[in-house]
């Protein structure tokens, strides 16, 4: 049967101009995550509408490769970027959840990806591509317990998420605390001169800690297996998206053993939309950093710095520090300097006690993205083995 047989794309939802609706934008979807990481409210006057039960899925460049899309759970309707396209079965013999596993099977993003036009690095996937598309489908009860199966991991990643969020924000709320507010333990009995603690001085990151832009890899290095190397596009949500690493071979890494990564060493974007983003290593993996990643030196145990570290950077962005430095060019970009330019108040004393009293928060941060890309990758390697009956269920 034909794709559009049995899917919509994009179907008509009618909204009235003027109102407000749940508006998800492009930079609030994760990648190859079921959920957007947040929901805003926006005027509607135009853009891509979905309702309950739909399949959202970016149409351009890098967004589709990176698997951008969500699946539309908790809201009754919303609207996003017209960069989205919106996915919809046709009738009851396609289960809406089977949809959005479905959508995420290489042969149709493989198809997807092999139909964009346009100018190179603006490529938007072409409709029509869907009127062609040969697609097998699996039985209605068949397709509801693939969904459930995989839904199931999906579930577990949600659910690590989100004690993930709650330890981040405990972290940043006692930094801010003992940091920004200065009600640090002991601070009753401490005198203040001239807008500081006694015995605090106001210093640079890199007083602290020093962070280096990563190895710059040739071009042609890049292979699909080899030694993993970790760039700008793998810095998503705090953490690294393990599932479209480029490796290089094991001969080209001698000159970059530096920039070899340990878990809880902490990263940063230098260049691009997202500069000023961080991301904590989440597993023991032999991974490298390219050029244009900052890597903070942060000791052989990266813990015992981190947390003073992440929640630093973590507070400096609420204001856009990053970017703010980097205005002037048409691409956002800092270097190592700036980063370590950033002002800090410093206590060496409060700074010790507050990564020792952090670093449990820490490691369990640490083990639960660990646990999040272990889930993603097995349900990623089920998809294609459920949809295609290799694995009957």
């Amino acid at each position: 049967m034909k794709f559009i047989d049995k899917i919509k794309v994009n179907p008509t939802i009618s909204f009235t101009k003027g109102k407000l609706y749940p508006f998800i934008e492009m930079a609030n979807v994760d990648c190859n995550a079921r959920s957007p990481k947040q929901i805003n409210s926006k005027i509607y006057s135009s853009g891509v509408k979905f309702e309950k039960g739909d399949t959202v899925i970016a149409r351009i460049e890098p967004c589709l490769q990176n698997g951008k899309g969500f699946y539309v759970n908790e809201l009754p309707c919303g609207f996003g970027s017209t960069e989205f396209l919106v996915f919809r079965p046709k009738d009851e013999s396609i289960d809406s959840k089977f949809l959005y596993y479905f959508l995420q099977n290489d042969y149709i993003r493989k198809s997807m990806i092999a139909s964009m036009t346009g100018a190179t690095g603006r490529q938007r996937v072409n409709n029509d591509t869907f009127k062609s598309l040969d697609i097998e489908i699996p039985t209605l009860s068949i397709q509801k317990r693939i969904a459930d199966i995989l839904s199931t991991y999906d579930d577990l990643i949600e659910n690590s998420q989100k004690q993930i969020k709650l330890l981040e924000e405990a972290a940043m709320m006692l930094y801010k605390e003992w940091f920004v507010n200065f009600r640090f333990p002991g601070y009753e009995n401490t005198p203040f001169i001239d807008g500081l603690p006694e015995g605090w001085m106001k210093r640079h990151l890199g007083d602290y800690v020093k962070v280096k832009s990563g190895y710059a890899f040739k071009s042609s290095w890049w292979q699909k297996k080899g030694v993993p190397v970790i760039k700008i596009k793998d810095i998503q949500n705090n953490t690294i998206d393990l599932s479209q690493l480029d490796c290089v071979d094991p001969s080209n890494t001698q000159k970059a053993k530096e920039f070899h990564v340990l878990p809880g060493d902490l990263l940063i974007a230098m260049t691009g939309a997202t500069t000023g983003k961080i991301a904590i290593v989440p597993m023991s993996v032999d991974m490298l950093v390219n050029q244009r990643v900052g890597k903070f030196f942060l000791g052989e145990n990266p813990l015992e710095k981190l947390p003073f570290v992440f929640c630093t950077i973590n507070e400096a962005n609420k204001y856009n520090w990053a970017i703010n430095l980097a205005n002037g060019s048409a691409q956002p970009n800092i270097s190592a300097a700036q980063i370590e330019s950033l002002n800090i108040f410093y206590s060496d004393d409060i700074i010790n006690l507050f990564n020792v009293k952090m670093q449990p928060y820490f490691q369990s941060i640490i083990k639960l993205r660990k646990l999040n890309t272990d889930a993603k990758q097995a349900r990623d390697k089920l998809i294609p083995k459920l949809i295609s009956g290799d694995i009957e269920v």
